[in-house]
């Protein structure tokens, strides 16, 4: 939101306030508005937004030409009934899989409740944009035949590969020969880090195991180092850029940024071949292994040695300057939103889904 909110200012004319939770009311219009909201117990700074009314009344006051809602609670229903008051626009970011999210701490059950819930929700929106083709296909499944594909963006600019340091090694206490991966994220379940830590205990020394994302440093492997979460992007990017190359063992992923960060840095990728990583991952940039396996894992994080990692990171980098920047992402936003306003909400009916190649560059209606 804060890269969407700079480029917008850099480049058109166009006002744009950011209404989130946060630990006081705050208005600034064509900035950032916050709201009064609890921590969620357990996350790492989630708030929930418990009261609609105070929501909706001050969406009405910003007066928008359109408005975009990025989760599907009650901020997405007021930001529904406002546009519906106001007679503009409205869109949705389906980024997480929340029905797929449900389902697996409460069942499958859950999972299709909430699946119907998400398809009655964005029946009221003008377009739900998501992240992958495979997404798009979920939502057509679901019945949410109005998706947009839309890929995340990268700020090249940050992420790229001159952040690169040779004294990573040292600064781990290492050896000069080991040969450094790095997972950045969330320790979740979802993210199976199980079978990077069994892939790793196969594979041994040289082989080291950097895991960004902890709540404090630890070594609780010889060869895995385990650093605190990193607020800072340029920090980030330099680990990434200095490592050998980015690993990731979660099949659930919507689109993974954190590994076309890693690309943008001018690193090669093991990942699996699950969720939406294959759409833009492939042998010219890393090599995807079968999900769920340590051994697979180890297998392809040795394969990948055997190969020209700086050629491979040149050919990552490039692929996301050509495809995956947020240049790329909030000029075709802008469009698609160039079209909507000023013009009758049409009604939302079902469309054909149309087949979108990962290789175009424009969004296109599904």
């Amino acid at each position: 939101m804060d890269a969407k909110h700079a480029w917008l200012s850099a480049h058109t004319a166009w006002e744009h306030t950011i209404v989130v939770p946060g630990p006081e009311d705050r208005i600034d219009r064509g900035g950032v508005c916050t709201l009064g909201g609890f921590v969620v117990p357990g996350s790492f700074n989630y708030r929930l937004p418990l009261n609609p009314e105070r929501w909706t009344d001050l969406l009405l006051a910003l007066e928008p030409s359109i408005l975009e809602a990025g989760d599907a609670f009650h901020p997405a229903w007021c930001a529904a009934h406002v546009a519906r008051r106001r007679g503009i626009p409205v869109a949705a970011f389906y980024h997480s899989n929340l029905p797929q999210i449900i389902g697996r701490r409460a069942g499958g059950l859950s999972e299709r409740l909430v699946g119907r819930y998400i398809r009655w929700l964005y029946e009221r929106f003008d377009v739900v944009f998501a992240p992958s083709r495979l997404m798009c296909s979920y939502l057509n499944h679901l019945g949410v035949h109005h998706a947009m594909y839309q890929p995340l963006g990268v700020d090249a600019d940050v992420f790229r590969p001159e952040r690169r340091t040779h004294d990573l090694r040292e600064k781990l206490g290492l050896s000069r020969d080991s040969r450094v991966l790095v997972y950045a994220g969330r320790f979740a379940g979802e993210k199976n880090l199980p079978i990077l830590l069994q892939a790793f205990a196969r594979l041994g020394h040289p082989y080291h195991l950097l895991m960004i994302g902890g709540d404090h440093e630890a070594r609780p492997a010889t060869n895995v180092t385990i650093l605190p979460y990193r607020r800072d992007s340029r920090e980030l990017a330099q680990w990434f850029a200095s490592a050998d190359a980015l690993v990731h063992a979660g099949t659930k992923e919507t689109f993974g940024l954190v590994i076309l960060e890693s690309m943008a840095c001018g690193r090669p990728v093991v990942a699996v071949n699950a969720g939406a990583i294959p759409e833009f991952v492939d042998d010219s940039v890393g090599i995807l292994s079968p999900p769920n396996s340590p051994s697979s894992m180890a297998d392809a994080i040795a394969a990948l040695y055997e190969r020209d990692l700086d050629q491979m990171g040149a050919a990552a980098r490039t692929r996301v300057l050509q495809r995956y920047t947020w240049n790329h992402a909030f000029h075709a936003q802008t469009l698609a939103y160039a079209s909507l306003v000023g013009s009758r909400r049409p009604a939302v009916v079902p469309r054909e889904l149309v087949t979108v190649s990962p290789h175009e560059q424009q969004y296109t209606a599904e």
